[in-house]
């Protein structure tokens, strides 16, 4: 009983068996009942051509029962022959790719997320094998990003922890007096790693689809005006200009103005992070049926064509050599695409390539 549990291939060829069975058993029951009747018919006839003779009517309803009943054996044997081989035949191509997605499937659970099966049929079996290809895949460039957050995690955490060490080394060897710009410096660093924390925290939310929003009616003309009033001085002192056009700006719409905030200042911060001094960062707004179209645009370092879908990813890099200048943590684009797809609405970057410049469009839908 166990093993016809554990077995999908005994039970195919027993349902195979239970089949011809039922099957020859109700031949044999029918050809029981109806060929006295039918046999009976033949026969008189058979009298009529060679005379009435009693015992040779027995004597050919005996034989013709007797061939019959042999016929009908025969026939049940070969019929359960039958169903052996096609039972073997169908049930290799029942659980072959069944036997194939159970190894593979140990293989993944080991670690091997590269293991694949072979899509052999267009039926049920070859959907349930390309779903199965689908979820390795997808398990297999989730271990990828988790490899890389942790290398990328790791990077972050690197730098400002070397120069606080050596800053403490210094203090403490008497190399550094202690004086008021070491504490800075030092000050500087911890609060880095504090935003860096802060982010994560905030990036573990969002991915989990667990950013909760306050919607209200907002005025995106004040809420970009404040923005731009935040961050004017950070601008003023680099030397790049920002430019405001919100002209367009409808009167309303809704949306968490906090997390809304949060996301202009991320795509502000990073055009300031990366437009060069005497560069300059236009933020126009622009209303069609049904969005509100925000797009921030600067004359800054630009983006390659082929990196423009990764630059939503988590600590990514265009260029790889690069330090962090402003002290970014490198997650505040991702966290800013989670926060616009939360309220319906989508984020996309465009740039025409290295040195050229690039320009984040936001995309929010207007009240009804």
């Amino acid at each position: 009983m166990k093993l016809l549990r554990e077995r999908i291939g005994l039970k195919v060829f027993l349902s195979y068996l239970l089949i011809i069975l039922i099957g020859g058993l109700v031949m044999i029951l029918a050809a029981e009942i109806h060929a006295p009747v039918a046999l009976g018919r033949h026969i008189a006839r058979m009298q009529e051509i060679v005379g009435d003779d009693p015992a040779l009517a027995a004597d050919l309803l005996e034989n013709f029962a007797t061939a019959l009943t042999e016929i009908l054996l025969v026939a049940m044997g070969v019929s359960i022959a039958a169903a052996i081989a096609i039972s073997i035949f169908t049930t290799r191509r029942i659980t072959a790719p069944i036997e194939s997605m159970k190894d593979a499937s140990r293989s993944i659970a080991s670690g091997e997320y590269q293991r694949r099966v072979e899509v052999r049929s267009e039926d049920e079996l070859g959907s349930m094998a390309r779903s199965f290809n689908r979820m390795a895949e997808t398990l297999e460039q989730t271990e990828q990003r988790r490899l890389s957050l942790i290398g990328d995690l790791a990077h972050e955490l690197r730098n400002p922890l070397a120069s606080i060490k050596g800053t403490m080394e210094a203090l403490v060897d008497g190399v550094m007096p202690i004086e008021t710009d070491a504490l800075i410096d030092v000050q500087r660093e911890v609060n880095r790693l504090q935003r860096l924390v802060q982010d994560l925290e905030e990036l573990s939310r969002a991915e989990a689809g667990q950013i909760q929003l306050e919607m209200k009616l907002v005025s995106p003309g004040e809420l970009i005006s404040e923005v731009v009033r935040r961050l004017q001085g950070q601008y003023d002192d680099k030397g790049v200009e920002l430019k405001v056009d919100i002209s367009a700006t409808p009167a309303q719409i809704s949306a968490d103005p906090q997390r809304l905030t949060q996301v202009m200042l991320n795509l502000l911060g990073n055009a300031l992070q990366y437009t060069p001094v005497g560069g300059e960062v236009y933020v126009d707004v622009e209303e069609k049926p049904g969005n509100l179209i925000v797009k921030v645009r600067d004359t800054g370092a630009g983006i390659p064509e082929h990196e423009l879908d990764r630059i939503f990813e988590r600590f990514y890099r265009v260029d790889k050599s690069r330090a962090r200048p402003g002290g970014g943590t490198g997650v505040g684009l991702t966290i800013a695409r989670h926060l616009v797809e939360a309220h319906s609405g989508r984020i996309v970057a465009e740039s025409p390539g290295l040195g050229q410049g690039s320009t984040f469009t936001v995309f929010l839908p207007l009240s009804s």
